[in-house]
């Protein structure tokens, strides 16, 4: 069977157009993928269309828009996940209305469906002194406490992502004054975090303990679990859960989840208490947009509250009279009663 446009189109937009073209990150590519997997297996079950049957013309403004609904009704996806299958449906067709203008006006009425308002999300993060308590969990005098130690506080002196962590080589810590960590970010951006004296001392010591030191082991895996095998996702999570659960018992500081992401979080509202420039902090994080590092200002209720008492003063005072002591006032209310 002769493969039909779309299948042409989507081969070459996953494999060729956005690793090669975009330089788009393993994880846009994996994302985008799935997307496509989604809106083959929505023609296959509600438009009793097969998958090797699909063709551009097929694809139209009211399919993708069936899709949609699907995904919120069936699958029970938020809707900053809706938007963001739809942001990958938005990219197949601007790129594809390169490749094939004849369909211009058919792509373009795709592209015009809008992403749904959705609420802000709730910027999820733990306070300094939550912070601090989880990081006192790990237990010092074994080898997985100390690894498991260096981890969370890279993970959080850098702000990293979950993925810029597991993607770590030996090669890419440096510690001689000023210590850095670089780490590569979304379409394989790299950028340099400076990184904290005592983080800077743990990785030292992690180093050394597990023989990493040497020059020709550079593109060693960083952390790794007890198979020598690359950490994933998972368990990074699953490490983090475990101290905090750890953590929760001593007091309720500590949220009922921890995420990895909000160690990531939690540094870059920290560092804006601290008096950090939100263009600094957006470097920090590896934000493209300044608007992405405002969503920590808008949340920021600490910062507000400072200010706000450093810039009125107290116009009620706190030591008011004890008005159950005025005789005159509690006659006056017995009569109304």
């Amino acid at each position: 069977m002769k493969p039909t446009d779309f299948a042409d189109h989507l081969t070459a937009f996953l494999t060729t157009w956005l690793t090669k073209q975009r330089n788009a990150s393993p994880n846009t590519v994996h994302s985008y993928r799935d997307t496509f997997k989604l809106l083959l297996k929505y023609c296959q079950e509600k438009e009793h269309i097969l998958p090797e049957r699909i063709t551009m013309s097929n694809l139209n403004a009211e399919v993708i828009q069936g899709f949609l609904l699907w995904l919120e009704t069936e699958k029970k996806c938020s809707i900053s996940t809706r938007n963001q299958r739809l942001a990958a449906i938005h990219s197949f067709f601007r790129y594809v209305q390169t490749e094939e203008p004849a369909g211009l006006y058919h792509f373009q009425k795709i592209i015009a469906i809008p992403v749904k308002k959705a609420s802000k999300p709730v910027v999820e993060h733990l306070t300094p002194e939550a912070m601090k308590l989880l990081l006192d969990q790990p237990d010092r005098n074994h080898p997985r406490g100390r690894r498991d130690l260096t981890l969370m506080s890279v993970l959080y002196d850098t702000g990293a992502r979950v993925q810029e962590l597991i993607d770590l080589k030996v090669g890419d810590v440096f510690l001689s004054s000023p210590a850095v960590i670089a780490l590569t970010s979304k379409g394989n951006k790299t950028r340099r975090v400076p990184l904290l004296k005592n983080t800077a001392v743990l990785l030292q010591n992690y180093l050394a303990e597990n023989h990493l030191t040497s020059q020709h082991k550079g593109q060693y895996q960083l952390f790794t679990n007890r198979q020598h095998h690359p950490l994933t996702k998972e368990g990074v999570a699953y490490i983090i859960a475990k101290y905090a659960n750890a953590a929760r018992i001593k007091s309720f500081i500590v949220p009922q989840k921890v995420k990895p992401h909000m160690f990531r979080h939690s540094k870059a509202m920290h560092l804006l208490q601290a008096g950090g420039n939100l263009i600094y902090i957006r470097d920090f994080l590896g934000h493209v947009d300044i608007k992405t590092t405002e969503v920590y200002a808008r949340a920021d209720t600490e910062t507000k509250r400072k200010a706000i008492e450093n810039a009125y003063p107290d116009l009620i005072e706190s030591n008011l009279p004890d008005w159950s002591r005025d005789q005159a006032l509690l006659a006056w209310l017995s009569e109304l009663a």
